[in-house]
């Protein structure tokens, strides 16, 4: 049998909180929030943090409405698209895209 690493509690926190963001939970990581700031971690990188779970959370919102626009457009009428638009030939293609600061998500 091996032994489990535990993973440092710093980084359990980054990872609840990135996950609370992305999934849209509605505490909102506050509670992670404390933790990392209590364990002395730089504030920006929990902002990198925060901005890549954002990212992530609205490139997915972006892919499932563009997933359903084209589903629902059977009229042929070029559909309405509020926000910023996405590139539907490389949705499927791509892992991800950098966050508007050029952080990595991948």
């Amino acid at each position: 049998m091996t032994e489990q690493t535990q993973l440092h509690s710093s980084i359990v926190a980054m990872v609840s909180l990135a996950s609370g963001i992305a999934s849209n939970h509605p505490d909102m990581g506050q509670c992670q929030l404390d933790r990392l700031r209590q364990a002395g971690v730089p504030q920006h990188q929990i902002d990198a943090v925060i901005e890549i779970a954002r990212h992530i959370r609205d490139e997915a919102a972006q892919k499932l409405d563009a997933a359903f626009d084209e589903k629902a457009n059977t009229s042929g009428k070029p559909k309405v698209e509020k926000g910023k638009p996405l590139d539907n030939s490389e949705a499927g293609t791509s892992c991800c895209t950098p966050t508007a600061s050029g952080q990595s998500c991948c």
